[in-house]
């Protein structure tokens, strides 16, 4: 079933923020993120917020969604008011690419008629490699999208069987190139490892398909059997095991080795880009504290240390909406030490790093012991930065735990 919604205080009907949240906005990088709840079948390992056919009935489609959507982004614009164009879109899922090219314009054109896009904004969209074709990459160019995203999780026939993934293997290659040959320059394909029965070949494999489709991004994910899920339920019951951590780990160094042989870096401890122009901006504006509006069910945003989310049904979503109200379910307002724990732990992800000068006396005291054990870059340390090494990818969110009061 989708995941559940977090803990937190009311939100206001009107959707209104508070003062302090609105100060520098726009000093920031201001990015929009859309969810499209809808997916054509459920994948066995997913917890998002998303929907089949099946489960949503009558009760709430594309059309009284995108409605929906138009008020969200029309009631955010009122909001933030002078806030400046988009540096980012980003529509995600669910499965967008499910919408058609014209939808995913209708997407875009709500987003520009609310706040409009920055000159070089970045618009991406995920799509699944089974409901794309030259014809679709064409036209979400034409309509102004600059980099696309495929879930392509493996080449192998039997990893995409576990994961109840419905794609052909070969699919997400076909798609990676069909979209270059529409003009996008910035194309990711997303790869999950470790799942129960993929061997070390069937990864190699799917790590040499990802580099013949000639990419410029690619995301990488250990497989995580989150609760609630047909795939926790199969492992639950001894149908499958579980990912083993040491397994993960050696995965892990395959795809990083693969990938900078290739001439991918990594710029995040899951993501590689061949150029800092190929790296998603999107994402690191999460990463760098940036401010995001998230519209539609489920969809989660951040301004100026206020976070917020969304009612998770599409038909109480577009309810809501159409009697003027916000569709906020909840939202909290983080404490300087609440922004803190979350700079320390988004920006040690990134292959920049951290200031040093971001810790506390403590905290740089343990810095320094995580290098002394191998875990942060002692050069970098000496010139101000926490920088992960490999093996502190690995330890990244223990690592944080040490580095925090």
């Amino acid at each position: 079933m989708p995941s559940t919604l977090p803990p937190g205080d009311p939100a206001p009907p009107d959707g209104v923020l508070p003062a302090a949240a609105l100060d520098g906005l726009g000093n920031r990088p201001f990015g929009v993120y859309v969810h499209v709840p809808f997916c054509a079948t459920r994948c066995g390992y997913c917890d998002f917020n998303t929907y089949t056919p099946g489960e949503l009935g009558s009760s709430a489609s594309p059309q009284s969604w995108l409605e929906g959507l138009r008020r969200e982004l029309d009631l955010a614009a009122r909001v933030l008011g002078s806030a400046p164009p988009a540096d980012t879109v980003f529509v995600g899922g669910g499965t967008p690419s499910l919408l058609g090219a014209d939808g995913l314009g209708d997407v875009l054109d709500a987003v520009r008629s609310a706040f409009g896009l920055a000159s070089d904004a970045e618009v991406t969209t995920e799509a699944n490699p089974e409901s794309t074709s030259p014809a679709f990459f064409s036209a979400i160019r034409e309509a102004g999208y600059t980099r696309v995203s495929l879930g392509m999780q493996s080449a192998a026939p039997h990893v995409l069987a576990v994961l109840d993934r419905r794609h052909t293997p070969g699919r997400a290659v076909t798609a990676a190139r069909e979209a270059a040959a529409a003009g996008f320059a910035h194309v990711n394909l997303d790869l999950i490892y470790g799942t129960p029965g993929e061997t070390e070949d069937d990864l190699r494999a799917s790590l040499d398909a990802v580099l013949a489709a000639g990419v410029d991004h690619v995301s990488a994910y250990s497989l995580i059997v989150e609760e609630g899920t047909a795939l926790a339920r199969r492992v639950h019951r001894g149908e499958l095991p579980a990912p083993d951590d040491d397994v993960l780990a050696d995965r892990y160094e395959l795809v990083d080795d693969t990938l900078t042989a290739a001439g991918l870096g990594w710029y995040e401890v899951s993501n590689w880009a061949s150029s800092t122009a190929a790296r998603c901006r999107h994402n690191l504006g999460y990463w760098l504290g940036g401010d995001w509006w998230g519209a539609g069910p489920g969809a989660h945003s951040h301004v100026g240390g206020v976070r917020w989310w969304n009612v998770k049904h599409p038909a109480r979503y577009a309810g809501l909406l159409a009697e003027g109200l916000s569709p906020a379910a909840g939202r909290e307002v983080l404490t300087e030490a609440e922004r803190h724990e979350e700079r320390v732990l988004l920006e040690l992800r990134l292959a920049e790093g951290l200031p040093l000068a971001a810790l506390d006396a403590d905290g740089a005291a343990e810095a320094r012991r995580a290098a002394g054990d191998g875990l942060l870059d002692p050069g970098a340390l000496a010139a101000g930065r926490c920088v992960l090494t490999r093996p502190g990818r690995l330890l990244a969110d223990a690592l944080v735990r040490r580095l925090l009061p």
